[in-house]
């Protein structure tokens, strides 16, 4: 199995947000963008980091998909 953030990026796009003004907005690493951007797997404190900013659960900005 692995990560999907396709629907971070959609939730993104529906509040016109650039991912360059998201991790700035949240002081996420450029790494950790990085590791968004490839669907590698990100820390929880990360994960919670991004639903509590975009007030929403963890299934509404990704998904476990099988390879």
């Amino acid at each position: 199995m692995k990560i999907s953030y396709k629907k971070l990026w959609i939730k993104l796009a529906e509040n016109e947000m650039s991912k360059q003004d998201f991790r700035e907005k949240l002081d996420i690493a450029t790494g950790t963008m990085t590791k968004l951007n490839k669907g590698q797997e990100v820390s929880m404190s990360v994960i919670l980091r991004i639903c509590d900013y975009l007030d929403c659960n963890i299934g509404d900005i990704c998904d476990a998909v099988r390879e």
